[in-house]
């Protein structure tokens, strides 16, 4: 171990040393700024576009409160060159704040910001082709040297089916001083164009408006972190932690007592079920609280990310109004730049093991009993194998991900040259950077892709379940209650069913992400056969639930829409 620990010290400085090289030689004018290893250029066209902020005289940017600005963007559209001498895209005010936790003591910070009307209040505005609204993330990724960790979650994500951050690369000019590549992207919101639940104002504390819509999060209580409540279940019975829930919609200024009362008591009533001995029933165990579906994925992408980060910091989680489906769906995902292969703590370099069994018990943010619990469901085991299988022919295949990672890296081969000029940290540890540190971009993108395909392998070996033909669909034995023709239908569904009585039939069309597509209600006159007939000739193609209510009780059948 000694000898390990002298040969790592010699290999820092020799990569550092070597570094200074490389940058002496690059034949860009520039000066040096004390320990954070900047240097200062100025920017005057990009391929890339560009954001400029000038704050009132020059007044440096906080943590909190936003302080008023004035932003630019220059764009002229894709493959076309920007030039900060052109017609900007955008003139306006905006309010900026630092943000971040951990990420607050890099020299590169990020940025939160709202987009300002002329006397202060947020606007909705649409940015570089993104749909309007009013917060917006300059992200420095300032540890992640690729750039690439924290948009490859967000596309895997969105490739899954669901709602993922929009993100565009720039180059940002900050009081007249280049800063660098930043990502310019989205925040995590309600909102129709994002992440898309139901309003929940503070006058809706009753009925069906109360159970919907929320954003809730496990997080540090530094940088955005806020009010919450505690998990009445511990990670493990062996930890002294708890889980630290935080509400992020409505915010905590907004929440009403009865909104905090309502989404705090149907988490318990999901981990008390979880935690059950009957929790794998369909009907009354977690399956009752939580959409399978988006806990799969999300298992997934902190997996393949081998996120150290994952589940336990940076959690996000939504509930939806009863009558659209609502159950606990975890995601959007958020803040994957030490993830990736770019943590050199609790496995985070290396390809084997799963981030879910977090190895550091004293680490003071754990992970969820949940995720063990769930892997011990054999159903959940086997529609976690067969998504595995289904998504590595497409969106998760090796060629995909050498696709993308070249096409990111392709984009910011000039803007690169700048930023790591700027930041002279390329071949020099910038926590938590793990051993050895790449001395050119290329070289970081190409461990990037090594590593990603090795964990690809590991997974492969080590994905757990067997995968049947009844993926993704929770049904219970209802073939003698209802059936379903034609099926594979491309328009006109029809539903018989048998009743033994006058009854009230509810039918419901959900797809796989737990939306209520269709929800109708039938009264049968008399006892015998009846059928239903459903035009479903606008929904996407894909796999759907058909589940139906009769004398307080449930059934289902999955059908395939062509």
């Amino acid at each position: 171990m000694l000898l390990q620990s002298y040969t790592n010290i010699f290999m820092r400085t020799f990569y550092f040393l070597l570094a200074l090289v490389c940058f002496s030689n690059l034949g860009i004018a520039q000066t040096t700024s004390g320990n954070n290893n900047k240097s200062t250029l100025e920017l005057t066209s990009s391929n890339l576009p560009i954001v400029v902020i000038t704050t009132n005289n020059g007044q440096q940017i906080p943590d909190d409160p936003k302080i008023p600005a004035n932003l630019k963007i220059f764009n002229n559209g894709p493959g076309e060159r920007n030039y900060i001498t052109d017609t900007p895209e955008f003139d306006g005010r905006s309010g900026i704040e630092v943000r971040g936790s951990s990420s607050q003591s890099f020299p590169k910070k990020s940025y939160g910001f709202e987009s300002w009307d002329t006397s202060g209040e947020s606007i909705d505005t649409s940015f570089l082709g993104m749909p309007s609204e009013s917060d917006w993330i300059l992200n420095a990724n300032y540890t992640d040297k690729s750039f690439l960790r924290n948009v490859m979650a967000y596309q895997v994500w969105r490739n899954m089916g669901h709602y993922g951050t929009r993100y565009q690369f720039v180059e940002l000019i900050l009081n007249g001083q280049y800063q660098g590549i930043y990502i310019f992207s989205e925040k995590i919101k309600r909102d129709k164009n994002r992440l898309n639940i139901a309003k929940l104002s503070t006058t809706q504390n009753t009925g069906d408006d109360l159970t919907g819509g929320y954003i809730f999060k496990i997080d540090k209580q530094t940088g955005s972190g806020g009010a919450g409540w505690t998990s009445s279940y511990k990670p493990n019975e062996y930890s002294w932690q708890t889980i630290y829930f935080q509400y992020d919609y409505p915010k905590e200024e907004d929440i009403t007592s009865q909104q905090r009362g309502y989404i705090q008591k149907y988490v318990y009533d999901f981990e008390t079920a979880l935690k059950s001995t009957t929790y794998t029933d369909t009907l009354t165990g977690y399956r009752k609280y939580a959409e399978e579906d988006t806990f799969i994925d999300y298992f997934l992408v902190n997996e393949l990310s081998k996120n150290v980060d994952g589940y336990r910091i940076s959690t996000f989680m939504n509930k939806e109004r009863d009558s659209k489906g609502g159950k606990i769906r975890m995601g959007p995902v958020w803040d994957y730049d030490i993830a990736w292969h770019n943590a050199d703590y609790c496995g985070g370099d290396v390809t084997s093991g799963w981030a879910y069994q977090f190895p550091c018990p004293d680490d003071g943010w754990q992970v969820p009993f949940w995720w063990k619990r769930l892997l011990e469901d054999p159903r959940y085991k086997n529609n976690l194998a067969c998504r595995w299988q289904n998504l590595r022919q497409n969106i998760l295949s090796n060629e995909w991900f050498d696709t993308y990672i070249d096409s990111i890296s392709g984009e910011l081969m000039e803007a690169q040259e700048r930023n790591f000029t700027q930041w002279q940290i390329l071949g020099i540890y910038v926590w938590p950077n793990p051993w050895p540190y790449a001395t050119t971009y290329m070289g970081e993108v190409n461990t990037l892709k090594s590593w990603m395909h090795n964990r690809l392998s590991w997974l492969d070996a080590n994905i757990p379940g067997t995968c049947d033909e009844t993926y993704g669909i929770a049904e219970t034995e209802s073939e003698n209650i209802f059936s379903i023709y034609p099926n594979p239908v491309s328009d006109n569904l029809n539903i018989k069913f048998r009743t033994p009585a006058k009854n009230e039939i509810g039918i419901m069309i959900i797809n796989q992400q737990g939306m209520v597509l269709d929800n109708v209600k039938t009264t049968a006159r008399t006892s015998g056969d009846w059928i239903e007939t459903m035009d479903i000739s606008t929904y996407k193609p894909g796999v759907y639930l058909l589940r139906i209510t009769m004398d307080g009780e449930t059934y289902t059948q999955r059908f395939i829409k062509i």
